[in-house]
């Protein structure tokens, strides 16, 4: 059988990732290049005149026109921490080369830091992938299914009733030959207005919704989106369904990849962080050697992102 292209692509392999964002001089320079891609530009007066200093390891410029001070990595995802640049950038290459994800323990391990700070990094990373998927629309065919992270407490109510469960809504943007090109994962309850509502946030017109007939799918009607229902009843048959192919392989590999990678984790509260991880990933997939610069880009055009920011999480259902 055929390899398939995107899975044995060539990635970033550690020799060239060294190579490239191995010493702190190399990543201030990638991050000076994408900050300020013309030169320094004062973010008060936007001046260009400055002056240039390290307190520590730290790099700072200082404008000649306002005096205003800023370091390197002001007003970035990077701001709050006081690890490295490197070690930014390998938990960012282990991130975005790990085929099933990278927990914070084991982040822990490859990075030489306490398990507090490598959550905490891993969580500012996986809320930018989070933002950066925020306006993804999908249009043409799209496969849809409702799923669920988490699973029964023992001697629980089962089923879509189960308190341990969160509910969210995966659809798939198809070939016409059912290839799969990109995903939305939204936490969400199966309700009409629900569903209505990611609609509007995650389809685009022309699109045919195809879905296995449940009832909150049919509030797409009239938003000019096209409904096409088939309804294959439950069990595994179901989810062999050709018509679904796609979607199905997708949540089945995000259950595997969870499942293997993390022992467990706050579903309700922080869930949708691991969704949006998966889907960046998954929607970058075709340039693995991109993702990282992408990632590292994104980054230093990013708002700070403190411990309470990073607790306080938002419920996007």
């Amino acid at each position: 059988m055929a390899q398939n292209k995107v899975q044995y692509q060539r990635g970033l392999s550690m020799l060239e990732f060294f190579d490239g964002y191995g010493t702190p001089e190399r990543c201030e320079a990638a991050v000076r290049a994408w900050r300020w891609p013309e030169g320094f530009v004062c973010p008060r007066c936007e001046g260009t005149w400055h002056s240039e200093f390290r307190r520590g390891r730290r790099l700072y410029f200082q404008c000649s026109g306002c005096r205003y001070q800023c370091s390197l990595v002001s007003g970035t995802l990077f701001e709050s921490s006081n690890l490295p640049l490197p070690v930014w950038f390998t938990a960012m290459h282990l991130i975005t080369q790990a085929k099933t994800g990278v927990s914070a323990l084991e982040l822990k391990r490859h990075l030489g830091v306490s398990y507090p700070t490598a959550w905490l990094l891993k969580h500012k990373l996986m809320q930018l992938m989070f933002e950066r998927e925020a306006t993804r629309q999908l249009t043409g065919r799209v496969e849809i299914d409702d799923a669920y992270l988490g699973g029964e407490v023992q001697g629980g109510k089962p089923g879509r009733g189960s308190p341990n469960k969160v509910p969210f809504v995966a659809a798939v943007q198809t070939t016409e030959s059912g290839q799969p090109v990109f995903v939305c994962l939204s936490p969400r309850p199966f309700t009409k207005d629900a569903l209505l509502a990611f609609a509007e946030r995650s389809l685009a017109a022309p699109a045919t919704l195809v879905s296995d007939g449940l009832g909150c799918f049919t509030a797409v009607q009239g938003t000019g989106i096209r409904h096409e229902p088939h309804v294959t009843g439950g069990g595994a048959a179901s989810a062999k369904d050709p018509r679904f192919l796609a979607v199905n392989t997708v949540l089945g590999n995000l259950k595997t990849s969870l499942s293997g990678t993390y022992h467990a984790f706050g579903f309700a509260k922080y869930g949708y962080r691991y969704l949006g991880q998966v889907q960046y990933l998954f929607n970058r997939r075709f340039d693995l050697r991109t993702i990282l610069p992408r990632l590292a880009r994104a980054a230093c055009q990013s708002n700070p992102c403190g411990l309470r920011a990073v607790r306080t999480a938002e419920q996007y259902c």
